[in-house]
């Protein structure tokens, strides 16, 4: 039995497990990998207090570091199901191991959402691509397209400015939703183009991509882009489907939360990070929400002892 079992091993769950045992909890902290978009998205991390500029995965490695200095258990896999048939939570891996915990933070992140287009899946791996970092190296020389025109988009394009031939930012909106600064850099990019009214119709290629088929909402001319790489940078639906029955979700698959201290509508159940409700989708904010999870985990399991 433990007191305390964190999901996840993203931002907002390796902060948790900090301050979990911190607050001496018999913790257990279950990720199928550390890191989340942390590792695979953020290229470079200007925002987050006490460096100037570090990439995803060093900030990363410093945090697993922290946590591994902790006094916590640790395990690599993936929690399939949550339930709460009394007053404590089974838990269920995909190896079918079971853990008993008196509360239980999730912290599962989100994973890429998908275009929904014909040849979307049939090229996953051949040219369709959801993590520029980790995949955009290959396209050296090649043309990519970019679908969304948020930051992630525009940062994948900057990213990609240095490897590819020619970069297409794809925005479905009449105007992209990226912040200045990253507006301003990839004006620069003399590889960046962007495309803004563009509803991606079509993925096409033979072994590997080859083009892209959008309509152009203004004129409703249909448009194909010859190219060999296509990156979705849509947004992301979070990996929740676990605790179905013990949360409310809203519009976006999202789990409702009060938003001072992330929890559920189920006693001593607390989501954080980008599995909740919450407005702002930052690494500090989750780390921020991982810490205060925890400190109210904390005091569930502390009076749950003490009834």
């Amino acid at each position: 039995m433990y007191d305390l079992i964190i999901i996840g091993g993203g931002p907002a769950g390796i902060t948790a497990g900090i301050y979990a045992a911190r607050q001496r909890l018999k913790t257990l902290l279950v990720t199928k990998e550390f890191g989340g978009q942390i590792a695979k998205k953020a290229v470079a991390i200007e925002n987050y207090p006490g460096f100037k500029e570090i990439t995803g995965p060093e900030l990363l490695e410093k945090f697993e570091d922290h946590l591994r200095s902790q006094d916590i258990e640790i395990k690599i896999g993936e929690v399939i199901k949550v339930e709460k048939p009394a007053e404590t939570f089974e838990l269920t891996t995909s190896e079918n191991e079971k853990f008993e915990s008196m509360a239980v933070i999730v912290a599962t992140g989100a994973d890429p959402r998908p275009l929904e287009v014909p040849g979307e899946k049939e090229f996953i791996g051949k040219g369709v691509g959801y993590c520029v970092t980790c995949d955009g190296p290959l396209f050296k020389n090649k043309n990519v397209a970019i679908i969304g025109g948020g930051n992630a988009g525009f940062e994948a394009a900057i990213f990609m400015n240095e490897y590819a031939n020619k970069v297409y930012i794809l925005e479905f909106g009449a105007e992209v939703k990226a912040d200045q600064r990253n507006q301003s850099i990839a004006q620069k990019r003399e590889k960046i183009e962007v495309i803004t009214n563009a509803a991606v119709k079509e993925i096409k290629g033979e072994t590997f991509v080859s083009s892209l088929v959008y309509e152009d909402q203004k004129t409703k001319e249909i448009k194909e882009i010859e190219l060999q790489g296509v990156f979705v940078e849509i947004g992301y639906q979070p990996a929740t489907s676990f605790v179905k029955g013990l949360v409310d979700f809203g519009k976006m698959d999202e789990i409702k939360a009060e938003p001072e201290t992330f929890k559920t509508k189920t006693e001593g159940l607390y989501a954080v990070g980008d599995t909740n409700e919450g407005v702002y989708k930052q690494i500090i904010t989750a780390c921020g929400e991982g810490c205060k999870a925890a400190l109210n985990a904390s005091a569930y399991v502390f009076n749950m002892k003490n009834k």
